[in-house]
């Protein structure tokens, strides 16, 4: 079977670090080579909530497109996130790139609008897989970051997983928090 490489936005709002240590543990089940971005916080886009922690991963699956993003709902599921009850965004999992694919694949648009128009999915990418290129953009991660005009503020946070530093120190103290 052949090994598809993926690239997955997370975010939280609502118990940021338990979710998020949540929903890695679990993609770490069932992607391979998983390998994870700095960690950013952001302020909402498009809700009114509390400030955000996302990163992007990438890993590589012999799932098809259709079950990754059912085990994706799953795990978001298991978090909260449909919870009737729910107040803010307990685990958020989209989807930004399947392999190569680009279209509507029974209302999954590859790849993810977002990845352009978010900085909290722009600049963990750039710094993740600087090189790999946008499929339609035509431009590697880190070009497309360094021509970004988004309007949107993200502070570099220290974050560890599994044991690991997720945001290294030195990222964090080239962009100190505002005041």
């Amino acid at each position: 079977m052949s090994l598809t490489p993926v690239l997955l936005g997370l975010g939280s709002n609502i118990e940021r670090e338990r979710h998020l240590h949540a929903g890695l543990d679990a993609l770490a089940g069932f992607l391979h080579d998983l390998r994870c971005s700095p960690v950013f916080e952001s302020q909402p886009v498009g809700i009114k909530s509390g400030p955000f922690f996302n990163l992007v991963v990438i890993g590589v699956t012999d799932l098809p497109l259709r079950e990754l993003d059912r085990r994706l709902k799953f795990i978001e599921a298991d978090n909260g996130r449909y919870a009737p009850e729910r107040k803010g965004l307990p685990l958020d999992i989209d989807v930004l790139l399947y392999g190569e694919q680009v279209g509507n694949f029974d209302g999954l648009i590859l790849p993810r609008a977002e990845i352009l128009k978010n900085a909290f999915v722009l600049w963990p990418l750039a710094l993740l897989v600087p090189e790999m290129r946008h499929p339609e953009a035509g431009k590697s991660f880190a070009t497309l970051w360094r021509e970004a005009q988004i309007d949107q503020q993200l502070q570099p946070v220290a974050f560890q997983w599994r044991g690991a530093e997720l945001t290294p120190a030195g990222l964090i103290q080239a962009f100190p928090a505002q005041a």
